[in-house]
């Protein structure tokens, strides 16, 4: 975030529109793929050239970007779809939240999408849909996404979206993206759990520092789909020229899908401050245990140090210290309050 804020900071005065990247620097070259296609034929290839790019009327295209660091490109892209300057300038700062932005012909749809491998929800990447009236180009930070799914279902024909329009694709892929958080809130669910029964049984010393990476993931996510909520809800609001009338059901669904999300990770926000509160309790729990013993060790020592200290004060006259019997009868006596202070903790269930 503080990269972010310097990068920001350092675009003050520029013209609006400037592209500037502003995320994580990188050096890899970005990679394009296009697919076009209609009910009939699907063409499916890799882009090296942005002249190789031929639209043929009755066909959709997707363009598939990934990396927005490189400037150059993204404007070329934007001349070549003719993406107005404020989305592309939005598109290079890779942190912004979830919106729909509405342009002449076009619009933009801007949403995160959750990173892979074990890592997953530590981070989140921005993905940008420009959706016009034949086409959708998707940018995203850096290689692999989770719209294999879409690419198998256009290329098998699956289901209706290779006879619908752009519209269609570009909620395709917000609901890939919107699937993706179920799962991951799923692991982050399991992972609770399995916390709460370690917890329950014996709290293990790291259950802090999971609990707190796990409940940074759920604020993560939090601040993901809140306002992902409101861009549905302007998808659904009929005043987006391209939002086709047929494709509104589904995104209505996909609006249920994101307020289910919210609601689950409320829920998980709440079971793991109910976690929390259970592990400071067994914590407190054991503390008390602990003194509770030390306290009964004391108490049973008390008397026996009330004797051992009456015996070693150095009084010329004191006769039990000639009598051949005193040391064993004082420990006699001292054990025998030990136990009978043992016998009388027992019965009180103090021990």
């Amino acid at each position: 975030m503080g990269f972010y804020l310097r990068k920001r900071s350092s675009q003050t005065g520029l013209a609006p529109g400037t592209i500037v990247y502003g995320g994580v620097p990188r050096t890899e070259a970005p990679t394009l793929q296009l697919i076009t296609y209609d009910l009939e034929n699907l063409e499916e290839r890799r882009i090296e050239d942005l002249d190789d790019i031929h639209h043929t009327p009755g066909k959709v295209m997707w363009l598939n970007v990934n990396g927005v660091h490189d400037e150059a490109l993204l404007t070329r892209i934007g001349q070549r779809f003719g993406l107005h300057a404020l989305g592309l300038e939005d598109i290079a700062s890779t942190l912004q939240r979830a919106k729909v932005d509405e342009y002449t012909d076009h619009l933009f749809i801007t949403l995160r999408m959750l990173g892979d491998g074990e890592s997953r929800v530590a981070f989140s990447e921005q993905v940008t849909l420009a959706v016009g009236s034949n086409f959708v180009v998707s940018f995203q930070e850096m290689e692999g996404d989770v719209f294999e799914a879409v690419r198998r279902r256009l290329r098998e024909s699956i289901g209706r979206i290779r006879g619908a329009g752009p519209d269609y694709l570009a909620y395709a892929l917000m609901d890939v993206i919107v699937d993706d958080y179920f799962r991951a809130l799923e692991g982050i669910s399991d992972d609770l759990e399995a916390l709460e029964d370690s917890v329950q049984e014996r709290p293990p010393e790291d259950t802090l520092p999971r609990l707190r990476r796990l409940r940074s993931k759920l604020i993560m996510m939090r601040r993901v789909a809140w306002p992902l909520r409101e861009a549905a809800s302007r998808m659904l609001s009929g005043d987006l020229a391209l939002m086709q009338r047929e494709t509104q059901p589904y995104i209505r669904d996909l609006y249920d899908h994101i307020v289910q999300i919210i609601d689950v990770i409320e829920s998980l926000r709440e079971v793991g401050g109910s976690i929390h509160d259970l592990y400071m309790a067994a914590i407190s729990n054991k503390m008390n245990e602990i003194m509770k013993v030390l306290t009964i060790i004391g108490t049973i020592f008390i008397p026996l140090t009330f004797i051992a200290g009456i015996y070693g004060m150095n009084f010329v006259n004191m006769p039990e210290l000639q009598w051949p019997y005193g040391y064993p009868v004082a420990m006699g006596v001292m054990a025998a309050m030990a136990v009978l202070l043992v016998l009388f903790f027992r019965r009180k269930g103090w021990l």
